[in-house]
């Protein structure tokens, strides 16, 4: 979420909503207000103030601010309305200068707590406070004079309610988001994302996942265009372990081509690996692994090894073992391509791959690879070396007892073919 949500809604002509036109003098228009509400009486200035405001006012349109407010700061009324109307203005122009958002809201909130202004002016008066509060991240002070909008004007509005909304964002009061969120979105006439985005917040950082989905399916159904909205579906399908479903998201978002970092292409990969769709999964990280997207490092090329491996595709699992092995310099993985070219008959490159492993091996866990090398050694019929390796394994427990069963086997072998070992 943005730490400065109020650039999103409030724009220069809404900063200065109050229209200063060559009719200052006249009288203001009455606002829509809520019907138990005592209407304000249309004042306007009195006529020593009116001058020296249309001035200020011919100054602003000439582009002279400084000029205009210098006007607007020498006025000295003991009027309540001329004193409130003059404090509008001048708060209505420092809040379109960077950097005077704190001054403006001074001005602007005494003229707002006089409730002199017409109706008009009043209203947007409190608007207007209430988004520079906003913008200056008075969270808490936002919502006090949103809320004194809503109950002056009595208005469905449903940007007021997304900003309502971010404050309770931005204060943690995490509930409390989803009611206006709502209010929003039953507002718009055209479907609008904030209200979602924050409504899914809400949910989401509560860990109410369930109703998290639900949310982001709005948004894929309402945004069917925006590729976030489509990934972040299929990440919150997978965060309740609904496969099934994550899968068949994250594969429409691939297709439309709305799949293109790393860690997207990674979790559809590993969704068909789940869905026990290995070979699917393989030509995948296969392919963006050689267009560069996936980082050619020893886990990446380790992970698609195991992949390939899960689709009994064995010689390449073998191939991406060795690749990875030549990064890492890992025993395991060069034990892992060892044993798989063992069960490819590929015995010549498994021993390289085994004796590889077994040099960076601790003596502990050593019976293994000798076990797979005797293995490799008596299908090509080395007995010699066959029976080096089993002896070998026999000093190791974990693998003592298959070594002893395959010694005399590998002795009569090599006695019948008239080979002493």
């Amino acid at each position: 979420m943005t730490k400065n949500p109020i650039a999103k809604f409030i724009t220069l002509t809404s900063l200065l909503a109050c229209s200063y036109t060559s009719t200052v003098m006249a009288q203001g228009t009455p606002a829509v207000v809520c019907p138990n509400h005592q209407q304000a009486p249309s004042n306007i200035p009195s006529e020593r103030v009116g001058k020296k405001i249309q001035k200020a006012f011919e100054a602003y349109s000439n582009d002279q601010v400084d000029e205009a407010l210098v006007l607007l700061y020498d006025i000295d009324t003991s009027d309540e309305f001329d004193r409130a109307y003059t404090d509008r203005f001048i708060g209505n122009l420092l809040a379109a200068k960077e950097g005077e958002a704190k001054k403006a809201l001074d001005y602007l909130s005494r003229a707002a707590n006089a409730k002199q202004l017409n109706d008009t002016e009043h209203a947007s008066t409190l608007k207007l406070v209430a988004d520079l509060n906003l913008q200056e991240q008075n969270f808490e002070t936002a919502l006090t004079w949103y809320q004194k909008w809503l109950d002056f004007t009595c208005k469905q509005d449903p940007d007021i309610y997304v900003r309502m909304a971010q404050a309770y964002y931005e204060t943690k009061q995490l509930a409390k988001i989803v009611e206006p969120a709502n209010k929003a979105i039953a507002l718009y006439e055209k479907p609008n994302k904030n209200p979602y985005v924050l409504k899914m917040t809400s949910f989401y950082e509560r860990k109410m996942y369930p109703q998290t989905i639900e949310v982001a399916e709005e948004l894929v159904k309402l945004f069917p265009d925006t590729p976030q909205w489509w990934v972040q579906l299929g990440f919150f399908y997978m965060l309740v372990e609904d496969y099934k479903r994550a899968l068949a998201t994250l594969e429409i978002a691939y297709n439309q081509g709305f799949l293109k970092k790393e860690s997207e292409i990674k979790a559809l990969a590993q969704l068909y690996a789940t869905n026990e769709i290995p070979y699917k999964a393989a030509v995948l990280q296969e392919k963006y692994l050689k267009e560069g997207l996936i980082k050619r490092d020893d886990k990446s090329l380790s992970s698609l090894a195991n992949t390939w491996h899960q689709a009994k595709e064995i010689k390449k699992a073998a191939n991406y073992y060795g690749q990875a092995a030549a990064l890492s310099k890992d025993p395991d993985h060069f034990r892992r391509q060892g044993t798989l070219l063992l069960a490819a008959e590929d015995y010549k490159n498994a021993l390289v791959a085994l004796d590889k492993a077994l040099e960076v091996t601790d003596a502990k866990d050593a019976g293994r690879l000798h076990m797979a090398m005797m293995e490799a050694n008596f299908y090509q019929g080395d007995f010699k070396e066959a029976y080096k390796h089993v002896k070998l394994a026999m000093n190791d427990s974990s693998t003592a007892r298959s070594a002893r069963s395959w010694e005399p086997y590998i002795k009569e072998k090599a006695k019948n073919r008239g080979i002493k070992i």
